[in-house]
Parts: structure tokens; sequence; C-alpha cells
């Protein structure tokens, strides 16, 4: 998430309550996630496991639960629980918004867009042109629709991610600040659900069409004229590329990608990322001709196991 306007790193600090270690009007430009933070971003870090990964990224600024030797160019802020900074960097810059009425005056939508009974738009939503909303569609803040998009009914759009933090006492929630962008002449079907990014953006690509009961995790990017069919699961920080099929009931786990004009076929289970142009299924996915191939072989096994009785 960027910034309204450049903040120093003293003021940042501060408003964390924390030390930090560089110029006091060292520029920040906003916060967001490892796989997503761009120079004058925050980064946040606090297990050692992930310390030189952190220190190495793109991002101007450090949040980090240790003092470590800060890297040239950089700035670190030193904080004792930098999840629960993160958290507070989203609720002063981007607090809730509570909805007065089912379609905020803040949202812009555009000429010849129907809006359908009982959706609700939430603040600082964009709908383009020509497109058409069903019934009982919501779309949670900043959410982002181009032109000729059709939504239907009971699919929410911006919901906050799955992401908690295990502490002894409960599981804490990484709060959601990003957004859900649909690009222009995408088909969304009913009771679908797509989560918004934790700090940047999830991306339905132009021209990709979903169909109902789908869920697609925060930070996702979907390529352009995917196909992916009913009861898919897709989670977070996936990239699935140009011109992907997925039939129905594929699950597909965390920060994978999919190569473009990949075919996954149903009830799939994706544990790794797989290249493009070509088919794959089964659990884990596999090349669908070797995976044929297998279960071929496995029918045979009783058959063997006859024969081995008889040479006895």
């Amino acid at each position: 998430m960027k910034f309204s306007e450049i903040q120093s790193l003293a003021s940042i600090a501060e408003l964390l309550q924390c030390d930090y270690v560089g110029p006091p009007d060292f520029p920040v430009s906003g916060f967001n996630e490892i796989h997503v933070v761009t120079s004058g971003d925050i980064v946040f870090v606090d297990h050692p496991k992930y310390y030189d990964k952190a220190l190495a990224c793109a991002a101007s600024v450090v949040l980090i639960n240790k003092r470590v030797d800060c890297p040239q160019g950089k700035a670190l802020l030193i904080s004792e629980d930098p999840f629960a900074g993160f958290n507070k960097l989203k609720e002063h810059f981007r607090p809730f918004e509570r909805a007065n009425n089912l379609c905020s005056d803040t949202a812009v939508i555009g000429k010849g867009t129907v809006i359908q009974p009982g959706v609700f738009v939430g603040n600082h939503v964009t709908i383009g042109e020509d497109c058409l909303i069903h019934p009982n569609v919501i779309i949670y803040d900043h959410t982002i629709i181009g032109d000729r998009v059709t939504v239907h009914s009971g699919t929410v759009l911006g919901a906050d991610a799955f992401y908690y933090k295990n502490r002894p006492e409960a599981y804490d929630q990484l709060k959601s600040s990003g957004r859900v962008v649909v690009q222009n002449d995408v088909h969304l079907g009913a009771l679908c659900t797509i989560d918004k990014g934790v700090s940047g953006d999830t991306i339905i690509g132009a021209g990709t069409k979903i169909d109902n009961q789908v869920h697609v995790g925060h930070d996702t990017s979907i390529g352009s004229k995917c196909l992916i069919a009913a009861q898919t699961g897709i989670a977070g920080c996936v990239v699935i590329e140009d011109q992907v099929t997925i039939w129905g009931q594929v699950g597909i786990t965390s920060a994978i990608t999919i190569g473009k004009g990949a075919v996954i076929y149903a009830q799939s289970g994706v544990s790794k990322s797989l290249e493009g142009n070509k088919t794959y299924y089964g659990t884990p996915a596999e090349e669908f001709r070797k995976k044929y191939k297998e279960m071929a072989a496995i029918r045979q096994i009783p058959e063997l196991i006859d024969q081995l009785k008889k040479m006895k």
C-alpha cells in the first residue's frame, strides 16, 4: 500500500513508538509484504530465518525485531513486535470506514453499468462502464472493476486475507489494506469469494471467466483469458499466467506459479509450480500422461499378486 503523501522515517518511528536507524528525514512511501515491495516501502520481518531475505529485498525500510547492521541506502525500524507494528500502520493509514448506505457516496460507477437491488458498494470503489452487478453482490472498499464486467449473485469482492500469527493466547490477524482489481471483460459466477491483498492487489486479468463457488486468496494474480471452473480453491500469493484452464474442484497451494497455457484437470491438487503449455492431473498434480500410466500400472497390481501366489 502506498501512502497518500511521503512520510519521514522519524514520523513512522514515532507512530510505532520504536527506535530507528537512518536519517530522520529518510523518505517512506508505503508498506508492503515482501513479495510485492518496491523502493520506498516498509517491509516487516519477525523471524531470524527471514532476516537476510528482508534486508536484501527491494524495500527501503525494514521493520525488524533485532538490531542488525543496516544495509547501505536503507533504514531500519527496531520494534519488539513488527507484526503488531504492521497492523498499526494499516489502522493509521487505511482505517476502517463505516458504511452509511448500500452504495457509498464515494463510489464511482461508469456509464451504462447496472447495479441490481441488494448490491453493497463500499467506500472508494470504482466500477467501469457497461457492467452488470447482480443482486446481493458485496463489493468491499477500494475495489476496482473495469469495463464490461459481469458479477453474479452472492459473490464477495475484497474480504480480508486469511493470514494469522499463532500467538500463545490466540491467533492474531494480519489486517488487510490491499485491494481487489478486476480488469475488463471478466465474468465472475455466483458465490465466488475473492480476497483483497494484505497490502497489495489481488488481480483478475482481462477476459478471464470464473465459474460459481470459486475462491481466490489474497495477493493472487490471475492472468488474462483464463478459464476457472466451479469449486476451485486458489490460495494466496499465487501467480496464474495467461490462458490457463483450471477445471472443477482443483486445489492450488500458496506462493506458486502456473505457467501460461497450462491445463489442470478436475480434482487435481497442485502443490508446486507448473510449467506452461502442459496438461496436468492428480494429487500431487503431474503431467497427465505420466499420471495415467501410473494409474494403469496400479490397476495391474492385484493381477501381479495373483501371479506371484500361483508361482509359490
